[in-house]
């Protein structure tokens, strides 16, 4: 088959004590899944979950520094654990969601606060506030054979070595199983989506110059540098 013009090369990231990388096909983010965040953006605890979506080619890895984005002043860290989805399928129990995550890794949604605040007071979807270049920040994967299924683990985020967020995984509203069950009745999952599972309270503000650590308990650090405009 012949292309007007080469396809994008396929978006990966690593899997930890493998040589094969972990093909991405799309990336699901959960909105406002901790009860203490919710509070802090103005809603109520527990909400139905809602879901937006980032590119696949958003994703950066490990150690990056990424250009201060355009179109902000205020952009934003949000340290969040990362499902990665090795078994597809369509209204997954939830008592079986654990059987389709291929493994995990930690996440930073990064996010253009100021945009995402206009949108909401006009009504209009956050695309451009969440789903821009280099917005998707995360980790090597580690599979869930080799470090277990994580529903408890202390989550914090570090930004130039202070501590700005800090909970545990277990604080989720909405568990990753509950998260399936109730997505894959919205789409069907296949192998390569990954589910971003939303970010504890403390989310704040980024400069060019700030390195923005993620640690959750399992898995290895995840950084981040902010850079300047590109």
């Amino acid at each position: 088959m012949a292309y007007v013009f080469p396809p994008a090369p396929p978006v990966s990231l690593p899997v930890a004590g493998q040589a094969d990388r972990f093909a991405i096909r799309r990336i699901f983010c959960v909105g406002r899944n901790y009860a203490e965040h919710a509070r802090e953006m103005g809603h109520d605890d527990r909400e139905p979950p809602f879901f937006f979506m980032k590119p696949a080619d958003a994703v950066v890895e490990h150690g990056a520094t990424v250009p201060y984005p355009p179109g902000t002043s205020d952009l934003h860290y949000e340290a969040e654990l990362v499902v990665a989805i090795g078994t597809g399928g369509r209204n997954i129990e939830k008592v079986n969601a654990v059987n389709h995550i291929y493994g995990y890794a930690c996440g930073n949604d990064l996010t253009r606060r100021d945009l995402q605040a206009a949108a909401k007071k006009a009504g209009r979807p956050w695309d451009m506030a969440k789903g821009f270049d280099q917005s998707a920040v995360i980790g090597p994967i580690h599979r869930a054979e080799d470090v277990g299924h994580i529903d408890r683990a202390a989550i914090t985020l570090r930004l130039n070595g202070d501590i700005r967020q800090s909970s545990d995984v277990a604080d989720m509203i909405w568990a990753t199983d509950e998260i399936i069950a109730h997505l894959s009745g919205l789409i069907e999952f296949a192998p390569g989506d990954l589910i971003m599972t939303g970010t504890p309270a403390g989310v704040g503000a980024l400069q060019p110059g700030d390195r923005a650590v993620v640690s959750i308990n399992g898995l290895p650090d995840l950084s981040v540098t902010i850079g300047d405009p590109a």
